[in-house]
């Protein structure tokens, strides 16, 4: 018997709203977001199919609407409108200028569609949620970084930097090719082919000085951006690296832990955690972050940590 459930009934409805806002949806990304088995799935495009919605299906490629086939406005409950605060917060300080002001359009959509009771209640939120951030993500000179690289990325058409790296005095101009865009301890970067260099390099947001689009297509198939990446992290050697912390230092250090190649932790004696990591820098970066720390911690190894932090330690003390 089929199962007609409240539950069932509204993925189908989810399923027709993802539909809506994918040009193509693959059977598996629908399993992997409902939890459910590819044959769940197939039924229920196939329940949708039967009452009416024009859905156009090909082996091996995946499901899309018919053009043109829209359905009115879906209403929003509290929890999900409340979301959209989270997310305008965000955009209004940690996105350029640009892309914050598309956000800004987008979010007074959105809120048109809400009932009044629950505009009331979304604006009482806004009026009290802040979020900051820990410095300055864009060159001020540059107001829309983030709205040309994304375009860049979609239309698969060339860009022209003006950048300055950390070791340069000078600016220098690159012809790159974006791959993607991510955010990293606490930066915006860009991955992306750099014609200068003849390879893969990141840029930092904050030290691009101009940006500027072009009409020339991209030389080349790029991976994708999470592809690119898992094989950047294997190409630099790494020490493996021990430490032992009481659990409530482990849970304070856990938002930081991943930036320095953490790879598993497990509970010892007297409440202490060990914490694994590969680090690709234990001369610089991990010694000094685990100085924040180390009052409370121990490092099991390997020596040249415990001789590294010893020396920073030693450096510290000379100059107070």
């Amino acid at each position: 018997m089929m199962d007609e459930s409240p539950k069932r009934f509204d993925r189908i409805v989810a399923i027709l709203i993802q539909l809506q806002s994918k040009k193509i949806i693959k059977a598996h990304e629908l399993a992997d977001r409902f939890e459910v088995s590819l044959r769940t799935i197939y039924r229920d495009i196939r329940t949708l199919e039967a009452s009416g919605v024009p859905i156009y299906s090909e082996a091996g490629v995946g499901y899309s609407l018919l053009e043109g086939y829209r359905l009115p406005p879906v209403m929003f409950t509290r929890e999900e409108a409340s979301s959209f605060i989270a997310a305008e917060k965000l955009m209004e300080k940690f996105t350029d200028k640009e892309l914050r002001s598309h956000y800004t359009s987008a979010a007074f959509k959105l809120k048109a569609v809400l009932q009044s009771s629950d505009k009331d209640w979304v604006s009482t939120i806004e009026s009290n949620v802040l979020m900051q951030p820990t410095g300055k993500l864009f060159n001020e000179k540059v107001p829309n970084t983030l709205a040309v690289l994304f375009k860049s990325i979609a239309e698969k058409t060339q860009i022209i930097l003006l950048y300055q790296a950390i070791e340069a005095d000078d600016t220098t101009e690159r012809l790159i090719e974006p791959v993607g865009v991510f955010h990293e301890n606490d930066n915006w970067y860009t991955l992306g082919f750099c014609h200068l260099r003849k390879d893969y390099r990141q840029f930092r947001a904050d030290r691009i000085h101009q940006i500027k689009t072009t009409d020339k297509p991209f030389t080349l198939e790029h991976p994708d951006l999470e592809t690119y990446m898992q094989k950047d992290q294997q190409k630099f050697s790494t020490t493996q690296v021990r430490i032992l912390v009481p659990r409530k230092i482990s849970r304070y250090i856990s938002s930081q832990k991943k930036h320095y190649g953490f790879v598993s932790q497990k509970e010892v004696e007297d409440g202490k955690v060990e914490m694994t990591f590969m680090s690709r820098d234990i001369e610089e970066g991990f010694p000094r972050w685990y100085m924040m720390f180390g009052d409370y911690g121990t490092i099991l190894e390997p020596e040249r940590l415990k001789e590294r932090v010893l020396e920073l330690i030693s450096k510290t003390r000379s100059r107070l």
